[in-house]
């Protein structure tokens, strides 16, 4: 019988060449179930014995060699053919399907009429199991890679969605800083999600991806022309804040204190509505229009020492005639009381200004003064003024005639039975009485 691969003989077996690796020990009882299925004929063939009772050669042996040397090759060329079959039974489920699609293809091919002796129909048996196996396998993979493209489209979505939010962030309100690294975390993300995640239909990537790029874009954008804004409105802060320091260094050496010194408040009030600039910058700025100020207003410090300094006789003369004044205190002779304070108020007109610091508690102590005087002549008056007294007097008396005619009505009214009169008329007969009551007591 010619084959493609020439069998090799018993003394191929008893002088073989170097192997590469070492030959796995043979089990002894199974190596004897397998030469059950062989035998050796008188023309030096080596049978197997198939499953339907039926036989076919599977080599032959040289002639210097024996019997059990041509039967153990084909039983140990069997072992391996099954320590095949127990390998791939372990790793079927773990290998990938094509790695098991490749792995059961060669096999199979091995199986078809293998040169072995042993128990063929069980191995193919076990080998057909295993295609039942790898095509298990490749449901349960196909269900995770799906799950997993599934979980990595949404991972990459997400990824996609934060950056819109970013993109779309008010810019008045964006932490520019902050949001331009977490964009550029979302860009490490993706790109790691591309090498080391589930693969996504290319379709729905390149749509992702050009929304991504989109948004990361549109943040540039706003980032650009937020930042462009802010600094014009800088430099128009600077210019306007170098017109109000330009001001306040020429208004420096006014010495008009009272209007200078009300400009400077419009001008204090002009920076704030300018509003900041860089910080830096704005310190400096700041600094220089300080010191205009400060300039302005320790000369008027100055000057005001000086005049106090100047009007402090004043303010002692002005406080003996104080001390003159309030001896008049408690009011006992008006028109002697009028004439002091005449004279007292020019003496204190004549003595001139005192320090600034007591302007208020002199003059407020001497209208004090002055006011207890008029009190004191208004009350003189009230009570020596005929004519208010007559006029009280008239007007007392027409009130208790009023209240004399209310009574009677009310007396009427109430003999009529007419409750609601009654109460109109008592209402306006108690507004007389305290109406005479005031008059009275004036």
């Amino acid at each position: 019988m010619t084959e493609n691969n020439p069998t090799p003989t018993p003394r191929a077996v008893a002088h073989p060449k170097p192997a590469t690796a070492p030959i796995a020990p043979v089990d002894d009882s199974q190596a004897a179930h397998a030469a059950t299925f062989g035998r050796v004929d008188s023309e030096r063939n080596v049978w197997l014995k198939e499953a339907d009772g039926s036989e076919r050669i599977v080599g032959q042996y040289a002639v210097d060699g024996s019997e059990k040397e041509a039967m153990d090759l084909y039983v140990r060329r069997f072992l391996d053919l099954q320590a095949q079959v127990a390998l791939l039974e372990t790793r079927i489920s773990h290998i990938s399907p094509e790695e098991a699609r490749q792995s059961l293809k060669a096999l199979q091919e091995q199986l078809v009429e293998p040169a072995v002796i042993g128990d063929v129909a069980a191995l193919k048996e076990r080998a057909a199991k295993l295609e039942i196996l790898a095509e298990e396998r490749k449901q349960i993979v196909a269900a995770e890679r799906k799950a997993a493209k599934e979980q990595a489209l949404a991972e990459r979505t997400a990824i996609v969605e934060r950056a819109e939010e970013i993109a779309d962030q008010n810019p008045a309100q964006t932490h520019w800083k902050n949001s331009r690294q977490e964009l550029s975390d979302l860009l490490d993300a993706w790109k790691n999600a591309q090498r080391n995640g589930a693969r996504i239909d290319r379709p729905a990537e390149e749509d992702l991806w050009k929304r991504f790029s989109s948004a990361r874009t549109k943040f540039d954008r706003h980032r650009r022309q937020y930042f462009s804004e802010r600094d014009a409105a800088v430099k128009q802060t600077v210019t306007r804040k170098e017109e109000l320091i330009a001001e306040a260094e020429e208004l420096s050496t006014s010495t008009e204190w009272g209007p200078t010194a009300a400009r400077y408040r419009e001008l204090m009030d002009a920076w704030k509505a300018a509003g900041r600039s860089i910080k830096k910058e704005d310190d400096r700025l700041w600094e220089r229009f300080r010191t205009a100020q400060q300039v302005f207003f320790d000369a008027r410090t100055a000057h005001n020492s000086a005049l106090d300094e100047e009007f402090g006789a004043n303010l002692q003369a002005k406080l003996a005639l104080l001390e003159e004044a309030e001896k008049l205190l408690p009011i006992s002779d008006v028109e002697y009381a009028k004439e002091q304070i005449r004279s007292i108020g020019e003496r204190w007109d004549a003595i001139g200004r005192v320090p600034r610091g007591d302007v208020a508690r002199t003059e407020g102590r001497l209208r004090d003064i002055e006011h207890a005087i008029r009190d004191a002549e208004s009350e003189l008056w009230r009570k020596s003024d005929p004519e208010k007294e007559e006029r009280t007097n008239g007007m007392a008396a027409q009130l208790q005639a009023l209240i004399a005619e209310l009574e009677i009505e009310i007396a009427q009214a109430q003999a009529a039975g007419n409750e609601k009169k009654v109460k109109e008329l008592t209402a306006s007969l108690e507004a007389r009485k305290t109406w005479l009551a005031a008059v009275l007591a004036e």
